[in-house]
């Protein structure tokens, strides 16, 4: 019978803010390929009972990946209030964590996004070379249609109802706010992930980010790039079956992340 891999709860400091993870390690002392698990901007109010990237990290470490999933300032049990210009430091945060770990093989650190975090995790591997692959689920290929100038006032009422922004006094410039959204765009530099290897996936039903944004991201990409449409999938990847498989199909091809 497989053991299950090793788990334990992890926190660090970024930019004095207490930022909240889990660490999932596989069975055996070797060391091994890791994986960096980021999720999207929140629509619901925080639910300690919601499992699903748990049962996404366990998945991968039982497949032999040590798992880093974690909660962005102003999301989960983390502190401080949604920006994205700090989440971009939060990833980076989770990423020194994951690469100082005995457990890691740091030639082999693939960062898995969705959503906002895909966002992110593309921002950030553009600019740090010890990514080796990056993942990208229902990726935007900028956040100009969700939170731009025009709305920003009742995006942050939104972030403050469902518990995402939580300081009274917070954010102290709106303008530099939405400037935190506007520099975080794929578009513009999925090109120097290159030559790493790159996966995009999109379902054909995504209700919050057009398709037409994975494509648009793809054509933008060097090689080596992939593009996986999911026919009848929305913006919940991980929740479909049909596009976590393609994500272990794609791993098994990938000679940089082979487990041995």
């Amino acid at each position: 019978m497989q053991q299950k891999a090793r788990q334990r709860k992890i926190s660090w400091q970024v930019d004095t803010l207490t930022l909240v993870g889990k660490l999932y390690i596989p069975q055996g002392a070797n060391k091994h390929p890791a994986v960096c698990i980021s999720h999207g901007i929140p629509a619901v109010p925080y639910n300690a009972g919601d499992n699903g990237y748990s049962l996404l990290a366990q998945r991968f470490s039982d497949a032999g990946f040590t798992t880093l999933i974690f909660n962005f300032r102003g999301t989960g049990e983390s502190q401080g209030d949604l920006d994205m210009a700090g989440w971009a430091h939060d990833l980076q945060g989770a990423i020194n964590y994951l690469y100082r770990q005995k457990e890691t093989k740091i030639t082999s650190l693939c960062l898995l996004g969705f959503s906002a975090g895909a966002a992110i995790s593309m921002h950030v591997a553009a600019h740090d070379a010890r990514i080796s692959s990056v993942i990208s689920c229902a990726c935007p290929a900028d956040f100009t249609s969700l939170v731009n100038r025009k709305n920003a006032l009742d995006a942050i009422q939104h972030f403050r109802d469902i518990g995402a922004i939580r300081s009274k006094d917070f954010p102290s410039s709106i303008s530099g706010w939405v400037r935190g959204f506007e520099n975080i765009k794929p578009i513009s530099c999925i090109d120097k992930i290159s030559p790493r290897p790159l996966l995009l996936i999109h379902g054909d039903a995504d209700e919050t980010i057009p398709v037409g944004d994975a494509r648009r991201l793809y054509h933008r990409a060097l090689e080596p790039k992939d593009l996986a449409i999911i026919q009848g999938a929305q913006h919940k990847l991980r929740i479909e079956e049909a596009a976590m498989a393609t994500i272990f199909t794609w791993i098994a091809a990938r000679p940089e992340l082979a487990l041995h």
